[in-house]
């Protein structure tokens, strides 16, 4: 990235501090990255291809100021922090499938490794409701996160296996390598998900942030807002509601024409 793209991308997350390449600037980038920018599916839904080119995910999630899914969002996030001089690569994840319990292909998930100060950090930003923070890897003990407490251990001798303490017990996030990989290897899974009626991204119209105290979604047919214990749901009846969802709860304004009877 260019010093202009660079600025361009700490103004969007609203970050205007200092660059110098350290975990306490990850950590911040990071939770900033997942306060200002919506996790979101829109253009599979609107019929946008969703390419995994550089550029055209700049001007969408930077420019535009869109969302995306985990291919736009740690692809982009990886880009910014490898241009201030962090030692970053992209690695590949497979997500653990609760109810079939086995875990989904390689590919299926694009995350960030950062090596600071010879430790390995999990850096993910595209990944809905996780950590706020960098998670260690190869740690013995459990990461204390503003979102909850995770682990990383051992898989097997290949991958490692990231999970949530949630009403206490683990649950498995998913698994993943340290091996390096290139844009172009997601190409594959980024289009299953963009076509095929299997993948969840196909089912259902999504946006959704983090904010300080909760979470904000917004779906197809329903809106849920939550601040701390305190759940707030109602319906979305038609397309207009949930476009005007969009620009209320995430400023977000698409270009879609509108029947007058929606």
């Amino acid at each position: 990235m260019t010093e202009t793209e660079i600025a361009k991308y700490l103004t969007r997350i609203n970050f205007d501090g200092t660059t110098e390449p350290t975990l306490e600037l990850l950590r911040m980038l990071q939770k900033k990255h997942l306060l200002g920018i919506p996790f979101e599916n829109l253009d599979i839904h609107y019929k946008t291809p969703i390419k995994l080119n550089s550029a055209d995910i700049f001007e969408k999630v930077i420019n535009k100021k869109r969302g995306g899914f985990c291919y736009e969002l740690n692809s982009l996030f990886h880009e910014l922090l490898r241009s201030i001089g962090f030692d970053v690569k992209i690695i590949s994840a497979r997500v653990f499938n609760s109810k079939k319990q086995t875990f989904s292909p390689e590919f299926d998930h694009l995350a960030i490794l950062a090596k600071i100060n010879s430790a390995n950090y999990l850096v993910d930003v595209g990944f809905g409701e996780f950590a706020f923070h960098p998670l260690e890897i190869e740690s013995s003990t459990m990461l204390n996160d503003e979102r909850g407490i995770f682990k990383i251990e051992k898989h097997d001798n290949k991958y490692y296996r990231v999970s949530k303490l949630i009403a206490k017990n683990w649950m498995t996030e998913y698994i993943f390598s340290l091996q390096e990989r290139g844009l172009r290897e997601f190409e594959e899974m980024c289009l299953y998900h963009q076509t095929s009626p299997e993948s969840h991204f196909t089912q259902n119209k999504l946006c959704s942030i983090a904010t300080e105290t909760g979470r904000i979604t917004v779906t197809d047919d329903r809106a849920k807002i939550t601040q701390g214990n305190t759940i707030t749901e109602f319906n979305i009846n038609n397309e207009k509601e949930f476009l005007s969802a969009l620009e209320r709860y995430f400023n977000l304004r698409l270009n879609i024409n509108v029947p007058l009877n929606s």
